[in-house]
């Protein structure tokens, strides 16, 4: 039987254990959605680097006496601000304009909130920031057919896709419109290690032509700044009147460093459409998928059978056996 004393040494190691999530500190990104789980009987405090110059939100009162689902606090001129809910299961989304940027915070209603969020100035800690990691043709071309195959993955081999996020749209996707077609996102996949995001998405014809594309030209647009595929599965021709489907990649960011793109952003999908069709064997060869990836086409097929040979398996192991039958 333990001691007294034994149990009240084991409750102050947990409760040290537990400071650390409490207080975080985050580096400021424009580009990402930074949620903060709040309490309604504790007071969170968001520490921006300088003064902050305004503060958008919706359910918000100062007072605590005006309806609302959160309490804010903040004196002009400071830099920081301490809100705590006022409901359960309430949540809002904060706008904190800062340095000529805004800066999305998700405040949402939770038993384990975070107490203390420090922000950090990104050009002041850009020494630490990580470049991209360097990913092979054959690592992005296996990270397409994990996505296609995630939940068969997830549920018969969970270590291949171990660490891996995914976000599905279901019945309401974002879509980008052009018109005459358009662009759905039906889903994202992030795989971390790679820092790279694979995107599910539908193109729809609307018109009564076929529409031709560069396969190698899709990007996604995150708040004001665009990331470029590193890698698509896309036929580059898109009948009148139907439906594609794409698969494409996104890794790191146009100058060299770590996306870290959050599943909870908003999504753009742009892609460059062709005027005519390519009319001579060069042009054909100029949106040829080997030359995006880096491989020779029989380079690509092995890396696509050995991956798609792995997922058969799967799917005929998940299979019931047969029973066999009297003559």
């Amino acid at each position: 039987m333990k001691s007294p004393i034994s149990i009240l040494l084991l409750a102050a190691t947990v409760a040290l254990a537990e400071l650390p999530e409490a207080v975080q500190t985050v580096r400021l990104d424009e580009r990402t959605v930074i949620t903060v789980p709040v309490a309604t009987n504790r007071v969170t405090t968001i520490s921006l680097p300088g003064p902050i110059a305004a503060i958008d939100a919706v359910g918000i009162t100062a007072d605590g006496k005006t309806p609302g689902q959160f309490q804010l606090a903040h004196t002009k001129g400071s830099s920081f601000l301490s809100v705590r809910a006022l409901a359960r299961k309430a949540a809002t989304n904060l706008n904190i304009r800062w340095n000529k940027r805004t800066y999305v915070f998700e405040l949402v209603e939770s038993d384990t909130p975070v107490l203390a969020l420090n922000l950090e100035d990104r050009t002041t800690t850009a020494e630490t920031v990580q470049s991209a990691p360097q990913v092979t043709p054959t690592r992005l071309l296996a990270l397409l057919d994990k996505a296609k195959a995630f939940p068969l993955l997830k549920k018969q081999q969970p270590d291949a896709v171990a660490g891996a996020e995914a976000r599905a749209f279901g019945d309401q996707p974002q879509i980008t419109d052009f018109n005459d077609y358009e662009i759905r996102v039906e889903e994202v996949f992030r795989f971390n290690p790679e820092d790279t995001l694979v995107l599910h998405v539908t193109l729809r014809n609307k018109s009564e032509r076929d529409i031709r594309y560069l396969p190698e030209s899709f990007c996604v647009r995150v708040g004001n700044r665009l990331y470029f595929q590193s890698i698509s599965d896309a036929p580059g021709l898109l009948p009148a009147n139907s439906a594609s489907t794409v698969y494409f990649a996104v890794t790191g960011t146009p100058d060299g460093g770590r996306n870290e793109l959050s599943l909870k952003n908003e999504f753009s999908v742009l892609v460059s459409r062709l005027s005519t069709a390519p009319t001579s064997a060069a042009a054909t060869q100029s949106t040829s998928p080997s030359q995006v990836t880096g491989m020779t086409p029989e380079q690509e097929a092995r890396a696509r059978e050995a991956l798609r040979r792995t997922i058969t398996e799967l799917e005929q192991s998940n299979a019931p056996s047969a029973k066999p039958t009297n003559p």
